[in-house]
């Protein structure tokens, strides 16, 4: 059973869980076994499951077309008029980069995140672990056919001390359950407020994270943002290892 299906029971929601490629792939896999290699001709139709013959089949329903609210949704005025006020943002600003990265909306992001990668695949709030633990945001990206899985940490107050700790259980947990099933470098990134109190014991900590995992992690990317020009900038600080 996939991880992602396992974790939602166990939380006992029943809403919508993303899943990641390997994941699609093998149940896209499964599900060609259960078919016995068949390839079904659906044209305009809709598929069911058959709970007598245990089997997929067409259904005599047709497909049907979305018609509700489908305007472009602008988060950006909501996430600046927060960020003003000195309002919780990370909701808004998680919903600004799912939906601009790897777009040409704020190519200054794109070039940190994705440093030129392609991205493939993406998810916020990706649940990893029995402890409720969530990734705020998970890309996927690939560059000269090299995998890399980039998972993100969203803060829209400075950092501190406990996203390192935080940090390194969705690590542990990428190492358990992501790359066996789909090999790949990860790159982690923290994303955080601009602030001028950054502390040594974070740089510290952050040197001694990269020494930790420097055996299958890139260094952790410390980016901050603030606002210029009516939208969000953001900047790189390196401390090495």
């Amino acid at each position: 059973m996939l991880w992602s299906l396992i974790y939602r029971k166990l939380k006992g929601n029943r809403g919508n869980t993303m899943i990641s490629i390997y994941e699609s792939e093998r149940l896209c896999q499964l599900i060609r076994n259960k078919n016995n290699g068949a390839t079904l001709d659906v044209q305009n139709n809709l598929l069911c499951f058959n709970g007598d013959s245990q089997e997929i089949e067409i259904s005599e329903d047709t497909k049907r077309n979305y018609e509700g609210r489908q305007e472009n949704i602008n988060i950006l005025p909501r996430l600046l008029r927060k960020f003003e006020e000195n309002k919780a943002f990370e909701v808004h600003l998680q919903a600004y980069i799912t939906k601009n990265i790897g777009t040409s909306s704020n190519e200054n992001m794109n070039n940190l995140i994705l440093n030129g990668a392609t991205l493939e695949w993406l998810g916020n709030e990706v649940s990893c672990s029995v402890g409720m633990q969530k990734i705020d945001v998970l890309l996927s990206a690939t560059q000269n056919e090299q995998k890399t899985l980039i998972p993100i940490e969203l803060k829209c107050v400075p950092a501190d001390e406990s996203n390192l700790k935080q940090f390194q259980r969705y690590i542990e947990w990428l190492r358990q359950y992501y790359i066996p099933n789909r090999p790949c470098d990860i790159q982690p990134i923290l994303l955080t407020r601009k602030s001028n109190n950054l502390t040594d014991s974070l740089i510290n900590l952050i040197k001694d994270f990269n020494e930790d995992n420097k055996h299958d992690c890139k260094n952790l990317k410390f980016i901050v943002f603030d606002v210029r020009s009516d939208d969000l900038h953001f900047e790189e600080l390196k401390f090495g290892r």
